[in-house]
């Protein structure tokens, strides 16, 4: 049951009508059982003073591409009431005339373009009007027996429209249903969804949330739990097992639906996706439609359900359903677009937005992971209307012409199209170690700054985490991800890339950046330094190349590789035999995996900075005393020592590393493999020859 959720108390210290709109629009959809994400609208008439100090009824309707739960004052349009009304005498009117004739009516240029259903809510004579999507009465919308359902629930309150793509139309045929209706409390949309009203705010939330509740008391008193779906035909592996599934098979899926576009994933065990993907009757449940418009524009007209009987001992098999699958999926999504398209029509990418799998969840796909998080609410959404639907009677959807006709319609585009343009990095996963420091915490910036998502892996997960956190709260939720990795531990990195490949679905980009230094006269060098340099600079970068390789190579779709070398790769630093050898090991590692990457579209380059004091942990460790005692000066004189040997006579910084590796990570040197670049300055003996 949906609590209702109104504060009188905060709702008396909203002064304008518009402010109270974006309130009780907040609380609406602030709850997905009750509209989708992006979905549905809620208006407002009211009188305002216009530029001409008259006073004009206006009602104020939601902006297309808002989504109800996060809009504010700023994203409602205001329209003229008097310019509006008027059409209801209209016979017809198109899609491009009305969202002309609205465009005049506007108060206010700079408003966002009004919602598609604007006429629904100025023709009805009510003051405050609610369109949305709940669960319980999409269920009963999609149900064969929906409107008999209705009549129970309902008796004569109601008004039942048929299916109609939202318009002209489909407002008048509203409107004109409850004047023939003196009773009528709400309307009920076949396939769609809701609409209701009051008085004043409150009145008109509250009758929304007690409809909905009405439903769903009806739905819930009927449920039976052991035989929704068919009742259960497997039984979901065990969380961490599933999940190491789908660690292995996500970047799989990644490399097929990523035509032409990269596309991030996301994965779902949650328990309500879990019973759906169990269930008897579910592969053919699935492939009946979408539960209403809203839903196929981010899912498309039906998931990909993989027929597979969840067993450990078939994560190959079930690797070859999921390639099998895809490609059969992308195929009937082409024929389907042939059947229907007309001029001018572009085809979306045809790989599936859901992918269920028995005993596993679901995995999501998208241009980035919000995206993919979009279609699996809108998904969860689809399985309790699905849950409702079949509890009551058999699950309908849209005929194939009617999805079809949603998904490319001219309007829908339109809200898709305010989308921001991507970037360099968008739709790409970078992965970098010593994630928390210097250079790895201004490439995480670099990068995210331009689309990317991106891995911190550091032993210092707290400040990797902090890093994170700031991303986070600039660019969006789990644009960047924090795991705690040490470089020299073998099931240390698998876990981070496991953890990787859950979260977004696999890899693009590593920046393997992890460091240490050490210093000591040749002769004074232990074998427990040696080691250690070698360990972290040289086994480490192995270790998270080789595991990077092995996904790239089975996603299908290329990778790019960025060593953070040393100019003491090919410069013998003195009294730093052990760092400047592990360096020059990595630089030639980086050229050995770029010999081997190649038909696979795999590249690998090389950074050889120089002396980066800023923020660095290596230089705020001994390696600063150790450093300045070879040179024979006082610590706090390496900055203008450094500076001095150089022939541009700069320091360099993080930043410039970052710069230097978002180079060569980036669409400007896809032409570039196995190249090492020196951002130092310009020291003489370090160049190359």
């Amino acid at each position: 049951m949906i609590e209702n959720a109104w504060d009188a108390a905060k709702a008396s210290q909203i002064v304008s009508e518009l402010d109270l709109l974006a309130f009780r629009s907040n609380l609406i959809g602030g709850d997905r059982r009750v509209c989708n994400i992006y979905g549905g609208n809620t208006s407002s008439k009211t009188t305002v003073i216009d530029f001409r100090g008259r006073e004009t009824e206006v009602m104020y309707v939601k902006g297309s591409g808002s989504d109800l739960g996060s809009m504010q004052a700023a994203h409602f349009t205001g329209l003229r009431l008097e310019d509006i009304q008027p059409l209801v005498a209209r016979e017809s009117m198109t899609d491009e005339e009305m969202v002309t004739y609205l465009g005049h009516c506007m108060i206010d240029a700079k408003h966002p373009r009004a919602s598609i259903e604007t006429l629904l809510h100025a023709f009805l004579p009510f003051k405050h009007v609610d369109h949305t999507h709940p669960d319980a009465i999409i269920s009963l919308c999609c149900a064969d027996n929906g409107k008999e359902i209705a009549s129970e629930i309902f008796g004569d309150r109601f008004v039942w429209v048929p299916y109609l793509r939202p318009g002209f139309a489909l407002s008048k045929m509203i409107v004109e249903g409850v004047r023939a209706n003196p009773n009528a409390e709400l309307v009920l949309m076949e396939k769609h969804g809701l609409v209701t009203w009051g008085d004043t705010q409150e009145e008109c939330y509250a009758h929304t949330i007690r409809i909905i509740n009405e439903a769903a008391a009806y739905i819930e008193a009927r449920v039976d739990e052991l035989q929704l779906f068919g009742g259960m035909k497997h039984q979901a592996l065990p969380k961490e097992t599933r999940r190491q599934i789908a660690a292995r098979v996500m970047p799989v899926i990644r490399g097929a639906v990523s035509e032409g576009q990269k596309m991030i994933l996301s994965y779902d065990d949650e328990e309500d996706i879990l019973r759906f993907v169990n269930g008897c009757d579910s592969p053919q449940l699935s492939q009946v439609g979408a539960a209403c418009p809203d839903h196929l524009v981010h899912t498309k007209v039906v998931p990909l359900f993989i027929e597979w009987a969840p067993n450990t001992e078939d994560v190959a098999g079930l690797e070859e359903k999921l390639l099998a699958g895809i490609a059969a999926y992308k195929a009937e999504y082409t024929a389907y677009f042939e059947r229907h398209h007309t001029e001018g029509d572009q085809m979306f990418q045809a790989a599936p937005r859901v992918i269920l799998i028995p005993g596993i969840g679901m995995v999501n796909t998208g241009k980035s992971w919000a995206i993919s998080q979009v279609s699996g609410a809108l998904f969860h959404r689809a399985v309790a209307v699905m849950r409702g639907a079949t509890t009551l009677g058999q699950f309908v959807s849209l005929s194939e012409n009617e999805s079809y006709h949603v998904e490319y319609w001219p309007l829908e585009l339109y809200k898709l199209s305010l989308a921001p343009a991507e970037s360099e990095f968008s739709r790409k996963i970078a992965f970098i170690t010593g994630g928390a420091g210097a250079i790895g915490s201004e490439t995480a910036r670099r990068l995210v700054s331009e689309g990317a998502h991106v891995v911190l892996a550091d032993l210092n997960l707290e400040g990797a985490q902090q890093i994170a956190q700031e991303l986070n709260a600039k660019y969006g939720a789990n644009r960047t991800y924090a795991v705690k990795m040490d470089v020299t531990d073998e099931q240390a990195v698998q876990a981070a890339y496991e953890e990787t490949s859950v979260m977004y679905g696999g890899v693009d980009i590593i920046v393997n950046n992890a460091g240490l230094a050490t210093s000591s006269p040749f002769d004074e060098t232990s074998l427990k330094e040696w080691n250690l340099n070698m360990n972290v600079l040289g086994t480490g970068y192995f270790l998270v190349a080789r595991e990077a390789f092995t996904i790239m190579k089975l996603q299908g779709i290329g990778g790019n590789m960025v060593f953070v070398g040393s100019k003491n790769a090919v410069y013998a630093g003195k009294n730093a035999s052990a760092y400047s050898a592990s360096k020059a090991l990595e630089a030639h590692l980086a050229r050995c995996i770029a010999a081997e990457g190649g038909e696979f579209g795999i590249r690998v380059n090389t950074i050889l900075p120089d002396a980066i004091l800023q923020g660095s942990a290596i230089w705020n460790s001994s390696w600063r005393n150790e450093r300045a005692a070879a040179y024979g000066i006082e610590p706090d004189q390496l900055e203008e020592y450094y500076r001095k040997r150089t022939t541009l006579l700069v320091n360099i910084y993080p930043k410039d590393i970052a710069e230097g590796i978002a180079f060569f990570a980036s669409s400007k040197s896809d032409k570039t493999t196995g190249c090492m670049l020196t951002i130092d300055g310009g020291v003489p003996a370090a160049f190359t020859r």
